[in-house]
């Protein structure tokens, strides 16, 4: 590693690059850094503060990406991607972050997963400890996964999604109406994340009687991982409880295990447990008292 230089990312012209290294280097749980669809979809997203993109710092050997730091939401929270034998970067990476990287309130966080080991050691070097965190499941497409769509609802053909009826899906099914204040018909952001370099078509949204979206699921297909990368998910509030949430789930495993996935993303909440996705991903957040 003697040629290693670092420049900071340029989101108008590094963005294709950066997202073919974490390609390359991705593994199902994450021991190297996160999936592509993990930074595209913020990139892409409404709720993502992009003020900072040019303070992500990139490192090359010979004008080869083997290392990338950059913060996600909020913007204090900074994760590490590293091409595996080039773990040794980790220390700089931090000092790194600890001059240049955003911070919210004087400090920032370190989210890291397991397998990242040397970065672990050095975040602690550099006096952050592990503060919390939590482990993301998998569903894997060896198994079936086929809970029914209770009667009265069906699913929007695939790729005929109506934009407007899933961004007010999605802004009921977050809770902004309870938060915030009732959806007031925009949803421009909703077609700023379907222009996104690999959006795909394959979200499912389930419809009630009145064709009204109630519950919708979106999918960041990656064939070059062969993962089914599913975010958001979210049902209305009046419509919770009732499986469409599972429904819908299953529905996407029958649009993306043809396509040849092999796996599909979910969260730590216990829903996903109670459906056959599997414990795969351990996020760890460290922190530094100041």
């Amino acid at each position: 590693m003697k040629n290693i230089t670092t420049r900071n990312f340029r989101i108008l012209s590094d963005f294709m690059e950066i997202r073919q290294f974490m390609v390359e280097i991705y593994e199902r749980n994450w021991k190297n850094g996160v999936p592509a669809p993990f930074l595209e979809y913020a990139l892409s997203s409404d709720w993502m503060d992009k003020s900072f993109t040019h303070r992500y710092q990139i490192w090359e050997e010979d004008g080869t990406i083997v290392a990338f730091c950059f913060s996600e939401n909020p913007i204090s929270h900074i994760y590490f991607s590293i091409r595996p034998g080039y773990e040794s970067l980790a220390e700089e990476m931090v000092q790194y972050s600890e001059e240049s990287m955003p911070r919210i309130d004087g400090t920032h966080t370190f989210v890291l997963f397991d397998g990242q080991e040397t970065a672990k050691s050095a975040v602690s070097k550099a006096g952050y400890e592990k503060s919390r965190g939590y482990n993301e499941m998998i569903y894997d497409f060896s198994k079936p996964l086929d809970f029914p769509l209770p009667q009265g609802f069906q699913f929007e053909e695939c790729g005929k999604l109506n934009i407007e009826k899933a961004a007010e899906c999605c802004w009921k099914g977050f809770d902004h109406e309870k938060d915030e204040w009732p959806w007031n018909g925009d949803a421009e952001h909703g077609y700023h994340l379907q222009a996104a370099p690999h959006y795909t078509p394959y979200d499912v949204a389930v419809k009630n009687e009145a064709g009204d979206y109630v519950c919708y699921a979106g999918m960041w297909w990656t064939p070059e991982n062969k993962l089914a990368y599913m975010e958001p998910l979210c049902t209305v509030p009046e419509y919770r409880n009732k499986g469409l949430a599972a429904a819908a789930l299953s529905e996407m495993y029958r649009r993306m295990k043809p396509l040849g996935a092999t796996h599909m993303t979910g969260g730590g909440d216990p829903f996903y447990a109670a459906i056959g996705f599997e414990r795969c991903i351990e996020w760890t957040y460290w922190d530094k008292k100041i």
